[in-house]
């Protein structure tokens, strides 16, 4: 099971295995991970699971949908090069390891 690091806004990290094809987001809310909200269940409609991925994993993550990238911009916190929408993000063993950090806020 691929492991994902989540490393919230003021740097407390939370390491989770997650059932490959789960996605970010899916991990972070079943798991009680602070930061990341997903109030649209995960359908890239609210952007409230807004995230970071690690400049050493942005390289290995899918390429956004033009949906996706249109939603980062109305996200709460900063928009970066490196944002994303967990709920976008399928854990795959490819991405074993993956580091997330979560914004300041998502609403």
């Amino acid at each position: 099971m691929p492991t994902v690091n989540y490393v919230s806004f003021d740097g407390q990290s939370t390491q989770l295995e997650l059932a490959e094809g789960m996605t970010i987001m899916q991990g972070a809310v079943m798991n009680g991970v602070e930061g990341i909200e997903g109030e649209c269940s995960g359908s890239c409609a609210c952007a409230t699971c807004h995230c970071y991925v690690d400049d050493a994993w942005l390289a290995k993550v899918p390429a956004m949908s033009e949906n996706e990238d249109e939603m980062l911009d109305d996200t709460a916190s900063e928009r970066k090069p490196n944002s994303r929408l967990s709920c976008q993000i399928k854990a795959t063993a490819a991405l074993d390891g993956i580091v997330i950090h979560m914004p300041e806020e998502q609403e």
